[in-house]
């Protein structure tokens, strides 16, 4: 026979259980189809429909489809009754990135504009194989169905409206650094909106870009009237920890301009690979990124662009319940009352012989020893589970197929721990001598985010909840109401929980420790709840067991598929100078594709060039290849003359084939000064010798200038590639089998003519 207690604890367990689902369900929509929708409303049917004819295939800059797409996006924009343009010119990014890209620009006239609105996303795919249906295809879309409902309203503006459809962001946001800082429309700009993706699913975030204070644009966010709002000034700080910037960082940091971005990171696994298509683009999440737009547009629109900028701050985050934002000011108060309280409640515990000085030490020992076991078996386990599966490393982006079961499975791992560690070291102890630790250590937790990590401060509000459960569990010491301290456990899960996700998606598995080190804080902060289960040792057998099944699952979900493709790559190098040739590839193990070029893993790479990588990836394995005769780039000297003690160099690197990169690397002469069509190098801009990343557009030629000292003789290598490796009529290389793809974040599937030219 179940006792009442009993009953209110399977409740508060469901509760609980519900509440944490909750959290995640609740921030986008979650409607899979849509019927009748006016005309005047944004239509995810409709949005889809540009995405599916723009991620076709690859349309990095150069490509044929990448024109293709561009000259759809002015097909639409004409259909809408507005004149765009396409704006062209070679940009050169700090690293050395250069293209050419070209921006397709429309404008919509307002009725009195103050400063313009301006939509911003970008319309190239990544180099080679990324299909860019979300990255950023959606963005593209959204902004195209969004313009069109808002024009069907048949309603001036207020302010001008610009479309900007970028290029060469995925280079190094070349298309907005040639739109800021040489377009005569950017100086109209007051506020940009930014679409953009890191993954095919999933919440789209909001990340403000601002050099000035926050605190207007998350006023005017909250009066837009948006119906899923999600975003936290903790994120912005994540992100910025990213080696990841957008557009809008150009915007902000060349001309102070302000805006929003809202970007959508789930199944980071489709990231810049053929699986970004439009299969993998979640309905839901494209929904979402049109509940931004609609409401923004409207409102900005007709606000006072001039009048955004401020020095005042704010604290924001989400919940279930709404957006909520207050002031910098207010952190140091806040830390003072919480303060003021704990030690208040401390005071009046002892009094009411609530609370104990060996209750107290006795509740530090199951709160840091569950901290600290679950943090260290987590971290052995994934050292385990990568000896396990050593093709984890394979998946650069360092998040795996089965990475969401990995966080469920060490979220399970975690409270298991715990919920054992409290039954055996804790359960002569009072939920208020228990609660006592985790709010000491949430404390300082608090203060440490108000001093280094201010945007982090908004976790005080759910410690603030705690100290009230407390003042109840000593106030009402022979009457526990399970269930109101479950009602005041909410907060901790609408805020704290979603970071449990969120962090391990953004940053990767490699940091999969925060997983048990947030879910012990989160019970802590639970601990009047947890502290008056009866059963915390079968509670702690549920999760262990569920533990044991997400492992099994994570298992069944851990090999490659036609679903789960592993990521190989193929480079052909022809060296020029040498009439030598090589089979290349950055693959750490080689496959039964790779085996037909590089037979065994004892021919490792001594190449110290590394090709432009996000992640500075060098080739691993070589082997000798058979030479072919590819058409050599044609070299000229242009100028070599010595005037005022300086030698002067110019040179023109002109493609004798269909090329889509040059990469230029020096040797160690110093150059007083270098140019590539036209721009200034920062020589030396990184740390492996790299001048420049030349992204060819219209097989355009590379012109370098170098002043040297007039005894100098430096010395260039040129890595000519074209990505036609598996079409180039030289080769005969088989096609993938169905659960492989081409390796992201490499210069794969290329032929490259190696030339070192002395000058």
């Amino acid at each position: 026979m179940t006792t009442p207690r009993a009953r209110y604890t399977f409740l508060s367990f469901i509760l609980i259980a519900c509440a944490v689902y909750y959290s995640f369900k609740t921030v986008m929509p979650q409607s899979l189809t849509e019927e009748n929708v006016p005309k005047e409303e944004f239509s995810t049917v409709r949005a889809f429909t540009h995405v599916t004819e723009m991620a076709k295939e690859p349309h990095y800059v150069g490509s044929k489809a990448h024109a293709e797409v561009r000259n759809y996006i002015v097909a639409e924009l004409k259909k809408l009754g507005l004149n765009p343009t396409v704006q062209e010119g070679f940009t050169l990014d700090a690293s050395g990135n250069m293209s050419k890209p070209k921006n397709v620009l429309a404008r919509i006239k307002g009725k009195n504009s103050t400063k313009a609105l301006l939509l911003l996303s970008h319309y190239d795919s990544d180099p080679h194989s990324a299909i860019g249906a979300s990255d950023a295809a959606s963005g593209v879309a959204t902004i195209l169905e969004g313009t069109r409902a808002f024009l069907a309203k048949g309603e001036q503006p207020e302010n001008d409206i610009i479309l900007l459809l970028s290029d060469g962001e995925e280079l190094g946001l070349n298309g907005a650094n040639l739109f800021v800082n040489e377009h005569p429309w950017a100086k109209d700009v007051g506020l940009v909106l930014n679409f953009e993706a890191r993954g095919s699913g999933g919440p789209s975030i909001m990340l403000l870009e601002t050099n000035n204070g926050n605190a207007k644009l998350i006023k005017a966010f909250q009066d837009a009237g948006l119906r899923y709002p999600v975003g936290n000034s903790l994120a912005y700080s994540i992100y910025k920890m990213l080696p990841n910037d957008t557009d809008l960082t150009v915007f902000r940091e060349d001309r102070n301009i302000q805006g929003f971005n809202f970007a959508f990171i789930d199944d980071h696994y489709d990231y810049h690979t053929e699986n970004d298509n439009v299969e993998n683009l979640d309905f839901n999440t494209l929904t979402h990124q049109g509940t931004y737009l609609m409401p923004l547009l409207d409102y900005f629109s007709k606000q006072d662009l001039t009048q955004i900028t401020t020095d005042e701050d704010l604290i924001y985050f989400n919940s279930p319940l709404g957006f909520h934002a207050y002031p910098f000011s207010w952190i140091f108060p806040i830390l003072i009352v919480i303060a003021l309280l704990f030690v208040g409640l401390l005071w009046y515990g002892f009094r009411k012989r609530m609370l104990s000085t060996k209750g107290i030490l006795q509740g530090f020992l199951p709160f840091i020893i569950g901290l600290v076991a679950s943090c260290g078996l987590t971290i052995l386990l994934w050292i385990i589970f990568k000896w396990m599966y050593p093709h984890y490393a394979e998946i650069q982006h360092g998040f795996t197929y089965n990475g969401y079961v990995y966080i469920s499975l060490f979220a399970f791992f975690a409270l298991g721990i715990i919920f054992y560690v409290y039954h055996k070291f804790g359960k002569k102890v009072t939920a208020a001598n228990l609660s006592i630790a985790p709010l000491f250590l949430w404390i300082i937790i608090t203060t440490l985010a108000g001093i280094y990590l201010d945007g982090a401060s908004f976790i005080a509000i759910p410690v603030f909840f705690m100290l009230v459960s407390l003042f109840i569990l000593i106030k009402q010491k022979d009457n526990p109401l399970t269930l109101l301290y479950t009602v005041l456990a909410f907060p901790a899960i609408f805020i704290l929980v979603p970071f449990i996700k969120l962090i391990p998606v953004g940053l990767g598995l490699k940091i999969i420790a925060v997983v048990p080190l947030l879910v012990v804080l989160i019970f802590g902060l639970m601990v009047p709840v947890f502290g008056l289960y009866k059963r915390p040792k079968w509670t702690a057998r549920l999760f262990f067991l569920l533990t044991i099944i997400a492992f099994f699952v994570a298992h069944s979900r851990s090999d490659f598929t036609e679903e789960r493709q592993k990521p190989n790559s193929l480079v052909y190098i022809l060296d020029a100078n040498q009439q030598k040739a090589s089979w290349n590839t950055y693959d750490g193990i080689l496959d039964d594709w790779t085996k037909n070029y590089i037979k065994d893993e004892t021919n490792v790479s001594k190449s110290k060039d590394v090709m432009d990588s996000k992640y500075k990836s060098g080739f691993t394995y070589t082997q000798d290849a058979p030479v072919k005769q590819i058409p050599l780039p044609l070299i000229e000297t242009l100028k070599d003359t010595i005037y005022n003690n300086a030698r002067y160099i110019d040179i023109k690197i002109t493609p004798q084939r269909d090329v889509n990169r040059m990469e230029v690397f020096s040797s160690h002469a110093k150059f007083a000064s270098a140019k590539a069509n036209g721009l200034d190098i920062k020589y030396p801009n990184n740390d492996w010798n790299r001048l420049t990343s030349y992204y060819v557009s219209d097989n355009d030629p590379l012109e370098l200038s170098f002043t040297v000292k007039p005894n100098a003789t430096p010395e260039l290598i040129l890595y000519e590639a074209s990505f036609d490796l598996m079409k180039n009529p030289l080769f005969s290389i088989p096609p993938r089998a169905k659960d492989m793809m081409p390796r992201p974040f490499v210069l794969n599937d290329a032929v490259i003519v190696k030339k070192t030219i002395k000058l």
